[in-house]
C-alpha cells in the first residue's frame, strides 16, 4: 500500500514537470517560429537583395552625352574615351589598407574617398561609387596592374566632354558639373545618382535632360574578393540628341579674340528672325576645367574672387547705361508723338542750362544749327536734351519698353537680366519720391536710371531696319541629327505700332551715322556694303569720373536688306566709335563674305569717326 502511494507521488511531480518542460518548449518554438517569420517575412526581401548583391553587382552605363554644333554642322563639343574608378562598398574588405593603396598608387586622398563612400551610400547602398572621374593613362595602368590589393575597386571605360576650342562661347554653350545634394533632391534629373556630372549652365544647362539621354547598366557575378567573373545581363544607354546652335563659328571665333584681353560683350543677331549668330562676354573661361575638376582655391582665386566675374555672361545680363545708342528710341518716340518734325532745328552752342545745372554736350564748341538728320549722325546731346523734354519720361519709357529695352528678352538662357527703363510711376515706387524734370534729360542721352543689355541693343537695332518686328532671340536652332525647320521658325513677340515713314527716317540718321562725312560711326564703315549704326559713351553709374566711359557701338548691315545686327560694348573704352565701331565692322565683314582689303585713305569726301561719343 506504502509503494503504492509512493508511486502516485511520483507520477504527479513528474507530469507537473512535463508540463513546464512542455510549456517551455512551446515558448522557445514560438521564438523561433517568429524571429523566422520577422526573417523570412518582414526582412526576406532585404536579406535576398543583399545576399544577391554579395555576387552580384550592378554596374551604370553611362549615356552618350548628345553633341553641340553650329548652324553650319561643325562640331564644337564631343565627347573622348575616358576611364572612370568605381569602388563597391560591400567588397571592401580593409578600408584603412584599401585607401592607403589608392594613396599610394594614384595619389587620392583618403578623407575625398571617404566622402563619396559615404555620399554613394546614402543614395544608393548597393551600387558602386564614383570616387574618380577622368583617369590618366598611368592611372589607369596603376590600377589595372595592381588590381590584387584592391578588392572592389573597378576602372570603368566611360567618356568625357571636350569643348573643342577652350573658351569658345563658353558662356553660351556652358559648362558640366558633379550634382550636389539639393539638384539630386529636386527631382529634376531622375536618371542621375551622386556623383554624376550634369549641365550646370549655359545650353548644358538649360537642354540638360536632352543631352544627357539615359543611362544604362549591367549586372555582373564577382567573387568573394570583388573580381568580376561573368556579365550576367546589360541594359544599354540610350545616347542624348545633339542639338545645333544658331551661332556661326568663325564669326563667334572672331568675336571671342576680339574681347581678349578686353571686358565686355559682343551680341551678333539675324535681324530677319533673332537668331544669335555670335554671343561673346570677356573675361571668360575654359568650360574643360570643369570637367577635369577645378581646386576650390584655384576655383575662389580666379572664378569667383574680385570684380572680373568672368562666369558672369555679359552679352545677356551685363546692365549698361545705353548712351548714346539710346537716341534712336528719343527720335522714333519724338516723331510719332508729332512734338518734332524731321526740319525742325535747335542751336547747340556745347551745354543745355535747364534748373540750376548745366547739361553739357560732348562737343564742348558745340554744333550749331541741328535739325535730327544731322543730330543723329553727329550724336548731338543738346538736341536730345531738348528733345526729352518734349516727350516727357512716361513716353519716353513707353516707345523704348516697345523696342524691347527694359525687360528681358525671353533668350533661351538662365541669368538674364531685364535692364531697367524708369518712368514716374517706378520712381514714385522704388523711392517714394516724384519724377524729377531734371532725370528726364539726363535719360534722353541714355543716362541716369536707364540700363540695358548687350543682347537688347541688337535686337532694338534689327526693330528699326526689319519693319518694327520684335523676334524672341533664338540659340538653339534645332535638336536632332536631322535638320527640323519646324524648330527653327522665328518667335514674333509683337509689332512696333508706328508709321513706317518715321522708321525711314531714324533709320536714314543711323545710315549717315557710317556713311556721312562727320558722323560718329565712320569707323565702323565697310567698302562692299551699307552699315548703318549708331555710337555711343555711357558714364559709369556711381564711379569716379576719373574711370573711362564704357564705349558702345551698335551696328547692322546691309541697310536696305539687313543681315546681320551687331552690338558690342567694351567696359572703359572710352569712345564707341574708336573703340567698339571698328570691331562691329569687321564683324560684318566676315558674315557677308568679304575679302579683308586695306581701308582707303580717308579724303574729303571720305567719312571719318568723330571722336567724343
Amino acid at each position: 500500500m506504502s509503494s503504492s502511494g509512493f508511486d502516485q507521488i511520483s507520477v504527479e511531480a513528474l507530469n507537473r514537470r512535463l508540463f513546464f518542460v512542455t510549456i517551455f518548449v512551446c515558448i522557445v518554438f514560438a521564438v523561433l517560429v517568429m524571429r523566422l517569420w520577422f526573417l523570412q517575412g518582414i526582412n526576406g526581401q532585404r536579406y535576398w537583395t543583399k545576399s544577391q548583391n554579395n555576387r552580384i553587382h550592378v554596374q551604370r552605363n553611362l549615356s552618350f552625352r548628345g553633341l553641340i554644333l553650329d548652324r553650319n554642322g561643325e562640331v564644337l563639343v564631343n565627347n573622348l574615351p575616358s576611364f572612370d574608378l568605381y569602388i563597391s562598398p560591400d567588397d571592401i574588405q580593409d578600408k584603412e589598407r584599401l585607401l592607403r593603396n589608392l594613396k599610394t598608387l594614384i595619389n587620392l586622398a583618403p578623407e575625398e574617398v571617404s566622402s563619396r563612400l559615404k555620399k554613394g551610400s546614402k543614395s544608393n547602398p548597393f551600387e558602386s561609387v564614383l570616387v574618380k572621374k577622368n583617369l590618366t593613362r598611368e592611372e589607369l595602368v596603376s590600377i589595372v596592374t595592381n588590381s590584387f590589393s584592391l578588392p572592389g575597386v573597378t576602372a570603368e571605360p566611360t567618356h568625357k566632354r571636350s569643348y573643342l576650342y577652350g573658351n569658345f562661347a563658353a558662356h553660351l554653350i556652358g559648362h558640366l558639373g558633379e550634382i550636389n545634394e539639393k539638384e539630386l533632391a529636386s527631382g529634376q534629373y531622375p536618371s542621375s545618382i551622386s556623383g554624376d556630372y550634369i549641365g550646370k549652365f549655359g545650353v548644358e544647362g538649360k537642354w540638360q535632360n536632352v543631352l544627357n539621354g539615359k543611362s544604362g547598366g549591367k549586372k555582373i557575378e564577382v567573387d568573394a574578393e570583388g573580381r568580376q567573373l561573368q556579365v550576367i545581363t546589360k541594359d544599354p544607354a540610350v545616347s542624348g540628341q545633339s542639338i545645333t546652335l544658331t551661332i556661326d563659328k568663325d564669326l563667334q571665333a572672331l568675336a571671342d579674340t576680339m574681347l581678349k584681353d578686353k571686358t565686355g560683350a559682343i551680341v551678333a543677331m539675324d535681324p530677319q528672325n533673332g537668331e544669335i549668330l555670335a554671343m561673346a562676354s570677356s573675361p571668360s573661361f575654359d568650360p574643360n576645367e570643369f570637367v577635369t575638376g577645378i581646386d576650390k582655391t584655384e576655383w575662389k582665386r580666379r572664378l569667383t574672387s574680385g570684380t572680373d566675374s568672368p562666369l558672369q555672361n555679359r552679352a545677356i545680363s551685363g546692365q549698361y547705361a545705353p548712351g548714346s545708342v539710346f537716341k534712336m528710341v528719343m527720335a522714333l518716340a519724338g516723331l510719332e508723338e508729332g512734338v518734332i518734325t524731321p526740319e525742325d532745328s535747335v542751336v547747340c552752342t556745347g551745354s543745355y542750362d535747364f534748373g540750376n545745372r548745366v547739361y553739357h554736350c560732348w562737343n564742348k564748341k558745340g554744333h550749331g544749327s541741328v535739325n535730327l538728320h544731322r543730330a543723329i549722325r553727329e550724336s548731338c546731346d543738346v538736341y536730345f536734351y531738348k528733345l526729352g523734354r518734349k516727350i516727357g519720361i512716361d513716353k519716353i519709357a513707353y516707345y523704348a519698353k516697345m523696342c524691347g529695352l527694359g525687360t528681358k528678352t525671353g533668350i533661351e538662357l538662365d541669368s538674364e537680366k531685364g535692364g531697367l527703363i524708369p518712368d514716374s510711376e517706378w520712381k514714385l515706387k522704388k523711392y517714394g519720391v516724384a519724377w524729377q524734370p531734371g532725370e528726364t534729360i539726363s535719360c534722353s542721352i541714355g543716362q541716369s536710371y536707364v540700363m540695358i543689355t548687350p543682347v537688347q541693343a541688337a535686337r532694338m537695332i534689327s526693330v528699326i531696319f526689319n519693319g518694327g518686328k520684335v523676334y524672341q532671340p533664338k540659340i538653339v536652332k534645332w535638336i536632332g541629327d536631322k535638320k527640323n525647320e519646324s524648330q527653327s521658325k522665328p518667335i514674333l513677340q509683337r509689332e512696333l505700332k508706328v508709321k513706317r515713314s518715321n522708321l525711314e527716317i531714324v533709320k536714314n540718321g543711323l545710315i549717315a551715322v557710317v556713311n556721312e562725312a562727320g558722323g560718329t560711326g565712320g569707323r565702323a564703315r565697310v567698302k562692299e556694303t551699307v552699315v548703318a549704326g549708331k555710337t555711343g559713351s555711357a558714364q559709369v553709374a556711381g564711379i569716379d569720373k576719373k574711370i573711362k566711359d564704357n564705349a558702345w557701338f551698335v551696328g547692322i548691315a546691309p541697310a536696305e536688306n539687313p543681315k546681320i545686327a551687331v552690338a558690342v560694348i567694351i567696359e572703359k573704352g572710352e569712345h564707341g566709335g574708336s573703340a567698339a565701331g571698328p570691331l562691329a565692322g569687321d564683324l560684318i565683314k566676315l558674315y557677308l563674305g568679304f575679302a579683308e582689303e586695306e581701308k582707303t585713305p580717308v579724303s574729303q569726301d571720305t567719312p571719318i569717326s568723330v571722336e567724343g561719343d
